[in-house]
């Protein structure tokens, strides 16, 4: 893929008047986005559009404004054939199961890598932006697409080049990966509000019963700070350990099948560089908000998002 990559870095980086057309998930903004800031490290100019489905119609508004090249990043490779009878100066960066091949279509499946599991499309386009230039330190939006397409679930942590990536995310100091609890709300809610939302897994008896997720907590001995319950984060290790212990054990007493206890407890990527107690440093959290950008049609404030647009206060280090 690296050969491909920097073929199709080349055909980029000679143009002008570049135009990218990414999809409105979370993997598909955290996409744009770093193609979008290796373009702007590039000095290039570019104008950006998120599709739900790209469809001929979008295409032939494409082709009708004419950009001297177009970037389709999280999408394109189901759309290859009407793509080039178009005659579309294009490159396809996506990991989806593709129809047909091109000299500037940069995907997994084409060399027998599966982009189900292997690669998300932040993580295509992440290689695409490390052949444009020095763009490593991008590599921790390429694991918040890759969670955000849940490319980590099966195994329980990310694996082939998705782990590559990671690994060289904390090389460059940009991500912290660890076995933790995978619950949704370790960065910002209170703990017993984290079990009282649980809905993966569904917790009966506690999942949305916040007075019984205190009892339960309280059970585990788990202290307050004054009259505040504290974060996850917060907690000492022997603490997380006990409420995990705990939780294993409720579970197998309510009867909840043995693979939804074991995904309880997987790699979780902490991102460095963002503010600790904030959505954005937890790549599942992180992933959780682009995506609502997305179903609110506010892709562009996702982008913003992952581009390190933040409210005073709030800022990427």
């Amino acid at each position: 893929m690296e050969t491909r990559a920097r073929q199709c870095a080349a055909a980029i980086l000679k143009e002008n008047n570049i135009h990218v057309v990414s999809h409105i998930d979370a993997d598909g903004l955290t996409s744009a986005a770093i193609i979008c800031t290796a373009l702007e490290r590039a000095g290039k100019d570019y104008s950006v559009d998120f599709v739900r489905q790209l469809d001929g119609s979008i295409l032939g508004k494409i082709a009708d404004t004419n950009p001297s090249i177009t970037v389709f990043t999280d999408l394109g490779s189901g759309m290859l054939e009407q793509i080039n009878s178009m005659g579309l100066n294009a490159v396809v960066s996506d990991h989806h199961i593709p129809t047909g091949d091109g000299p500037y279509h940069l995907n997994p499946h084409v060399f027998n890598i599966n982009g189900a599991y292997e690669i998300s499309g932040s993580g295509v386009t992440f290689l695409l932006a490390r052949a444009m230039g020095r763009n490593d330190d991008l590599a921790d939006l390429a694991v918040v697409g890759a969670v955000g397409d849940l490319q980590h679930v099966k195994q329980g942590k990310l694996i082939g080049i998705n782990r590559q990536i990671v690994k060289l995310g904390m090389e460059n100091g940009t991500i912290h990966c660890q076995r933790d609890l995978t619950m949704f709300g370790k960065q910002t809610r209170p703990v017993f509000k984290m079990l009282q939302y649980s809905s993966d897994p569904y917790l009966p008896g506690l999942s949305g019963n916040e007075e019984a997720c205190i009892g339960f907590l309280k059970d585990t001995g788990l202290r307050f700070q004054g009259e505040k319950w504290l974060r996850w984060i917060d907690l000492e290790q022997d603490e997380k350990q006990r409420v995990i212990s705990g939780l294993i054990q409720y579970c197998m007493s309510a009867g909840i099948a043995v693979n939804k206890i074991e995904r309880l407890v997987g790699e979780v990527y902490t991102l460095l560089r963002e503010r600790e107690g904030t959505e954005t440093r937890d790549a599942s959290e992180y992933s959780t908000l682009l995506n609502a950008t997305a179903r609110y049609d506010r892709a562009m404030t996702g982008l913003a998002v992952c581009q390190g647009d933040r409210d005073a206060g709030d800022q990427r280090k």
